[in-house]
């Protein structure tokens, strides 16, 4: 099997490893009922790869809400509780599919793996799908500043791991993560659709029956273009 450009392969979370937007979509539908708003899921897609202030703030906009500093703190930590509680029912059966037989593969030809994610909760999930200790780098929203698309949460897994940013690729479910991918100067994988990730250098459906052979054409192919 051919060599790999690539050193490091950083993985989101939601969306990628495993689906927990419809844990953060109850929660923020029920907040968002405390001040008499309907929380769409069209609205609860934009949320997705942004922090949870961030998002907060997105959804006090939408219903034309206004709350000081402290009840935002207030709000926040109230859905980030009823996310916790939801997320206690994860096993490993809801890795999505594929997914984790793929990142054996990456280990086994030498690539190294990381996580890169907003969820400040990424550490509990990835223990809850017993997954922690494939992972050389975990960096998670308690480790960064700037959310996506600014490039920290990738570039922090480059600088764990000793990768040079250019050899290394992140697969993405949300656009302004592979906008952060890119802005790092990163090679950027979707996980979706090319109508919303089409910027990406090339977008798979998902990992079901994908294996390395399959990414290291594709890769092949980013590089010649």
């Amino acid at each position: 099997m051919q060599k790999s450009p690539i050193s490091l392969c950083i993985f989101d979370l939601d969306g990628v490893i495993v689906d927990t937007a419809k844990y953060h979509y109850i929660a923020w539908k029920r907040l968002a009922a405390e001040f008499g708003y309907d929380l769409t899921e069209a609205q609860n897609e934009k949320l997705k790869g942004v922090s949870r202030v961030q998002s907060l703030n997105h959804i006090l906009d939408w219903a034309g809400v206004t709350k000081t500093e402290e009840e935002k703190t207030a709000l926040a930590t109230r859905k980030n509780n009823w996310y916790v509680e939801l997320i206690q029912n994860v096993t490993p059966d809801d890795a999505l599919p594929g997914v984790v037989s793929f990142i054996h593969e990456l280990k086994q030809a030498g690539i190294k793996v990381a996580l890169g994610s907003a969820s400040k909760n990424a550490r509990v999930i990835l223990d809850k799908l017993e997954l922690s200790s494939l992972f050389d780098a975990i960096v998670d929203g308690t480790m960064t500043v700037k959310s996506k698309p600014d490039p920290e949460v990738f570039l922090k897994g480059t600088e764990l791991t000793n990768t040079s940013p250019h050899a290394s690729l992140v697969f993405e479910d949300a656009a302004k993560g592979i906008d952060a991918a890119l802005a790092g100067g990163m090679l950027a994988v979707g996980i979706g659709t090319e109508d919303q990730l089409g910027h990406s250098d090339f977008v798979l459906p998902g990992f079901d029956n994908y294996t390395l052979s399959d990414f290291l054409k594709q890769l092949t192919r980013v590089k010649q273009v």
